[in-house]
C-alpha cells in the first residue's frame, strides 16, 4: 500500500522559494494516497502541438539576464529543448525584448501567470474583481507573441476548509480566461499539485476531470522530492512519477482529452546526489514520462541551474 504526500515549491523570484502546504487523505483504485497540496463550460479548442514538449522553467530575473539567456538558448537548442515557460511579474522592456530574442530563436514562449500566490482566501477566489486583475498580464504576454499562457496557483489557500464548490469557483475563473483567449487562439493551460493525480482535492480545489472542460493542457507536478516516505520516493523517482501520470489518464479511461505536460525536478531537496546519481534521477523522470505517454514535460529549477539536463539530453542518456 502506497502512502504519498505531495506539495509544491513556488518560487517567486530568482531568491526567494516559498512552500506551500495541504494535507488530506484519499483513496485511488488499489492504493491509499495521503497527498501534499495543490458552471458549465464551453468547449475547449483543439490544440496542435509539437510531439513531446520538452521545456524549462525561468524566473523573469533570468530572463532578463541578456547573457545568461543566450546561454540557456544556445544549450537548451544543442539538447532539444524547445519551450521556456517564463514567470511574468512586471512588464519591462529588457523583458519584451528577450521575448522576441526567443521568438528569433524559434524557442516556444509560455507565459506562467502566478494568481494567487499561497492561494486564494475564498474571497478573493470568489470575487470576479480580484483575480481579473491578473488578465494585465496575460493580455501583455500576448501581445508581446506568447504561445501559450500557463495560469499557476490557481487554487484555494490550504487554511481553507474543504468544499465540493471550491473546484466549481475555480473552473469560473479558468473559463474566463479561457473565453479571452480562445478568439486569439491562444491555448491555455493550468498547473496542478500533484494530488489530483488521484482525483479531487476540495481544500483547495482542484479537479483534473472538470477542469478538463475548459483547458487545452493540465501540467501536474510530481516531483518525487515531495512524496513520502522521502526515502524511498528519493529512490524510485521513475515510479513515483510513473504512476502519478498514469492515474491522471485512468481518470479519463485512457482517453486523456487534454494535453499533459508533467513538471519534474532536476534535484531532491532532502538528499544531496553525487553527479551520476543527479543525472541518473533525472533521466529516470524524462523515461517516466515518456513511458506514461504524457505529452511532454516541462523541468524545474527555482534557481534556472539546467547544466545536468542538458548534460542528460545532449549525451543522450535519457530514453
Amino acid at each position: 500500500m502506497l502512502r504519498i504526500y505531495l506539495r509544491k515549491a513556488l518560487i517567486l523570484c530568482s531568491f526567494c522559494i516559498v512552500l506551500s502546504f495541504v494535507y488530506m487523505a484519499m483513496t485511488a483504485s488499489s492504493n491509499t494516497i495521503t497527498a501534499t497540496t495543490g458552471k458549465t463550460a464551453t468547449t475547449t479548442t483543439t490544440v496542435a502541438t509539437t510531439t513531446h514538449i520538452k521545456g524549462i522553467y525561468l524566473t523573469q530575473y533570468t530572463l532578463e539576464n541578456t547573457a545568461f539567456l543566450h546561454y540557456l538558448i544556445k544549450h537548451a537548442q544543442a539538447a532539444g529543448i524547445d519551450t521556456f515557460v517564463v514567470d511574468l511579474e512586471k512588464p519591462s522592456k529588457r523583458y519584451k525584448d528577450n521575448v522576441a530574442l526567443l521568438k528569433d530563436k524559434h524557442i516556444h514562449y509560455v507565459a506562467r501567470i502566478v494568481m494567487f500566490p499561497d492561494g486564494g482566501k475564498a474571497k478573493d477566489v470568489e470575487t470576479p474583481a480580484v483575480w481579473q486583475k491578473r488578465y494585465a498580464l496575460v493580455k501583455q504576454a500576448v501581445d508581446w507573441g506568447a504561445n501559450q499562457i500557463q495560469l499557476d496557483y490557481i487554487r484555494y489557500s490550504s487554511k481553507e476548509k474543504a468544499s465540493p464548490d471550491h473546484a466549481k469557483h475555480v473552473l469560473e475563473i479558468i473559463q474566463w480566461y479561457k473565453n479571452k483567449l480562445s478568439g486569439q487562439n491562444i491555448p491555455l493551460q493550468v498547473d496542478v499539485f500533484g494530488v489530483t493525480s488521484f482525483g479531487e482535492s476540495k481544500h483547495i480545489g482542484q479537479n483534473i476531470k472538470l477542469f478538463s472542460q475548459a483547458v487545452d493542457a493540465i501540467c501536474p507536478m510530481v516531483y518525487p522530492s515531495h512524496y513520502v516516505p522521502f526515502p524511498d520516493h528519493f529512490r524510485h523517482p521513475y515510479e513515483t512519477v510513473y504512476e502519478s501520470l498514469t492515474l491522471i489518464r485512468k481518470q479519463f479511461d485512457d482517453k486523456l482529452p487534454i494535453k499533459m505536460y508533467a513538471y519534474i525536478e532536476l534535484s531532491n531537496y532532502h538528499y544531496p546526489m553525487s553527479h551520476q546519481k543527479t543525472l541518473a534521477y533525472i533521466r529516470a523522470q524524462i523515461k517516466a514520462v515518456k513511458e506514461a505517454n504524457a505529452d511532454g514535460w516541462y523541468a524545474w529549477s527555482p534557481h534556472n541551474r539546467y547544466d545536468n539536463l542538458f548534460y542528460v539530453l545532449e549525451n543522450k542518456l535519457a530514453k
